[in-house]
Formats: structure tokens, sequence, C-alpha cells
């Protein structure tokens, strides 16, 4: 698992993420913050966050979440989209209720995820 730097304009959104990761994953593992730090930033990709990761299908990508982060992927219940997922709990963090991932408006599997019900990108 490879990253490369953060840019400076997304680095809070990537420390975000990475927080909410390690709250829900054992505390001191240094492996499992290895994974966090990857998943967090492949969160910042364009992609699905399973193609960001490299992996074969979204599936793979569940397995791989539920083993490092367990309680977070039981929160899960309506099957999102995990990037939505993360960026919806981040939201909810900080007592905001109507938030989207940053490249869903360009995502060609918008309506997908958003249903008829999809505001304009």
């Amino acid at each position: 698992m490879t990253t490369g730097p953060v840019p400076a304009e997304r680095r809070e959104e990537y420390e975000d993420i990475l927080k909410l990761l390690l709250d829900h994953a054992a505390p001191g593992d240094k492996e499992t913050e290895e994974v966090a730090r990857y998943v967090a930033y492949s969160c910042l990709g364009e992609n699905h966050l399973w193609q960001d990761m490299e992996l074969p299908d979204r599936r793979a990508l569940s397995e791989l979440l539920e083993r490092w982060f367990a309680p977070l992927t039981r929160m899960n219940t309506m099957d999102m989209k995990w990037k939505k997922f993360f960026y919806k709990k981040i939201c909810e963090r900080e007592g905001f209720y109507l938030c989207k991932s940053p490249s869903c408006g360009v995502c060609v599997d918008y309506h997908n995820c958003y249903g008829a019900a999809a505001p304009a990108a």
C-alpha cells in the first residue's frame, strides 16, 4: 500500500477521514494505522473507493473495511457506497446532515447513488 503526498488544500479532509477510521479501529496497532492512511488517501481519488484502492470490486473493499474497521462498517445499515458513507459520518460529526463526497457530482454512477431524487450536479 503506497500513498503520495496529500495536497495541502485537502489535508483537513484527509485528516477527518483518517480520524473517523481510527476512531473505529483497534487502538495502537501500526498495521491498522497504515491501512487507515491508505483508505483515507484513496478517498481523495475521483473514482469509487474500491477502484481508487485498486481492488477487484466493492465486495473486496467491504471485506477489507470489515476486517480493519468493523464497528464503523456495522453503522452502514443502508449499504451506502463507502466513500459517500464516510463523508456522511464526518458531516454528521460536525452537525451537518446534507453533505456529499467531493467527486460525486462528476461520477458516472451519480444517479445510482442518489437515485431519482438526485440534486443537480
